[in-house]
């Protein structure tokens, strides 16, 4: 019994030995890391409002102020370590042959922040264009260093690794989409009446844009009607409603204006055979 009490004495002088020895130190330490978070954030808030003010994209300004904090920390980091007498050479050693060992381990997400980068600084698309890329579309709403999210008509999201979107065939259609709508009317219609109905209907809508101009023209001669093709432009959140409004429009328009829209027609011939 005495001997346990002994053994617990002698770690209670040894506990306080350690408190009073490196006590301090750790404390001076913890108090260096949260005054490196706070500086990290005031330097990073004011490099964000140099940085917006200089009008740059908003993509490249959180990069760049995600890195500034880091770097700050990581200074406040190798202060603490260094007041804890920690000797940084053999853990710096440590943390390479670690480093190696984790990037084998992580080449796929080390292979998207790298097209990350890519993408962030030859800006190939932006925040709010509409993009189409392995086999999925939308308006782009985030980019960041591992992935860009497309959002939908549907208003779904789609994630998509960055390393899948470099190197393959992008299509950006930037803020403002064309409508192709094909509308078929009879051979005797006065088409440049019809014409002059379309435009009417497109000018009515105000989800059309003036600039660029809406395109009408003669598209084919098919085997019962003549077809126009109808491409206005309109702003990409609008693509959907403003399709369904043109379409609806342009069928009333004509009925009301009395512009025919002929159905398929087969005309079939019966011969008598001879007696």
């Amino acid at each position: 019994m005495d001997t346990q009490l002994e053994v617990i004495e002698q770690a209670k002088t040894r506990l306080l030995d350690l408190a009073f020895q490196f006590g301090p130190k750790v404390l001076a330490a913890l108090l260096i890391l949260v005054a490196g978070v706070m500086v990290g954030r005031w330097v990073g808030n004011m490099m964000s409002s140099m940085l917006e003010r200089m009008e740059l994209d908003i993509t490249i300004r959180l990069l760049l102020v995600r890195i500034v904090r880091l770097v700050v920390l990581v200074l406040f980091a190798i202060m603490a370590l260094q007041n804890l007498g920690i000797e940084l050479l053999p853990l710096i050693a440590g943390l390479g042959i670690a480093g190696a060992g984790v990037a084998l381990a992580m080449q796929g997400v080390l292979g998207n922040l790298a097209a990350g980068l890519t993408i962030i600084f030859t800006r190939p698309y932006r925040v709010g264009e509409y993009i189409s890329i392995v086999d999925e579309e939308g308006e782009v709403k985030l980019i960041t260093l591992f992935s860009t999210t497309l959002l939908h008509p549907d208003l779904s999201k789609v994630m998509i690794p960055n390393r899948r979107i470099v190197g393959e065939i992008l299509h950006n259609f930037g803020q403002m989409r064309q409508i192709d709508a094909v509308v078929g009317v009879a051979y005797d219609s006065d088409l440049d009446r019809t014409i002059r109905v379309v435009r009417e209907v497109l000018a009515a809508n105000p989800r059309v844009l003036h600039t660029p101009e809406p395109l009408i023209a003669v598209t084919a001669l098919g085997d019962s009607c003549i077809e126009l093709c109808v491409r206005p432009w309109v702003k990409v959140p609008d693509y959907t409603a403003a399709a369904g409004e043109i379409r609806q429009a342009i069928i009333e328009a004509f009925r009301a204006q009395g512009v025919a829209i002929p159905l398929p027609q087969r005309e079939i011939r019966l011969l008598e055979r001879a007696a």
